[in-house]
């Protein structure tokens, strides 16, 4: 699953250029796609995990910014707060599970478990090995309900996320990016490291594979995420009627301009 070995095309860096011509061309793709999903009325689950500074918070914007969020829903829940945490574990996350028409993207989802909670001690021993037990029989369930689940992990190297991290730290624009608990995570890269071969092996399955994306470039990690996602999900140009702007009524003629005559309007600065 998890290719030590990364390819050297993967490292190259792409050009803004290129890289804004190849995704343009996916994302008219990801414009069909979400026209199918409403027609045919599908229900797809689309998980990034990875580690922290992997890029999932870009590659989620690539993909969503043009497509409409009522069909693609992103979802990142913050801390559980102590009503939570006396649910079901799965609970939380269940409710926020797709409709008819519906792409739900987690950013970050029930893996925390098997990532943050189980390395950080937020959970016991026997509640991760109970999660990392009853993980694939819950997706599978959750599969052959109907709801098509893709699992992708994000892959990024120790020296790329030591660069991000300082990027961050130097820029006041992405300072909110790193948290108490980044710091701690790239204290603890060995510990994540293991952690992620672990969940990696006990939840790979038929009915739910994961999916690697190496991210060390971001521009790539977009476009291969994206691309991915578009061959797991089959889809076919949905049947559409032309659109044609109709005729401006003009009974009962309004003058717009002279109804804000009096109104007060911000300065244009720029």
């Amino acid at each position: 699953m998890l290719d030590k070995k990364a390819n050297r095309k993967e490292l190259e860096q792409m050009d803004r250029k290129t890289y804004l011509k190849e995704l343009r061309k996916l994302q008219v793709k990801l414009c069909d796609l979400q026209e199918w999903v409403k027609f045919k009325g599908l229900r797809v689950i689309i998980l990034f995990e990875g580690r922290d500074a992997a890029g999932k918070g870009g590659t989620i914007k690539a993909l969503t910014e043009k497509v409409s969020p009522r069909v693609f829903r992103v979802v990142a829940l913050p801390a559980p707060s102590d009503r939570e945490k006396t649910q079901m574990f799965m609970q939380r996350y269940m409710a926020h599970f797709p409709a008819g028409g519906e792409i739900v993207i987690f950013d970050r989802s029930w893996y925390n478990r098997a990532g943050v909670e189980h390395v950080m001690g937020y959970c016991t021993d026997s509640e991760y090995h109970r999660f990392l037990k009853l993980c694939p029989e819950i997706e599978k369930y959750v599969v052959d309900g109907g709801i098509l689940l893709i699992k992708l992990w994000l892959e990024v190297g120790m020296k790329e996320q030591k660069k991000r991290f300082e990027a961050r730290i130097d820029d006041p624009l992405r300072q909110w990016k790193l948290s108490p608990m980044d710091l701690e995570s790239y204290r603890r890269w060995y510990d994540y490291s293991r952690a992620r071969d672990s969940m990696l092996h006990a939840t790979h399955t038929e009915h739910a594979p994961w999916y690697v994306v190496r991210s060390d470039n971001k521009r790539r990690a977009r476009l291969n995420c994206i691309s991915q996602i578009l061959k797991l999900i089959p889809y076919e140009k949905a049947p559409n009627k032309p659109v044609v702007l109709p005729s401006r009524s003009t009974k009962d003629a309004y003058d717009d301009q002279a109804s804000l005559r009096d109104a007060f309007f911000a300065p244009q600065e720029y």
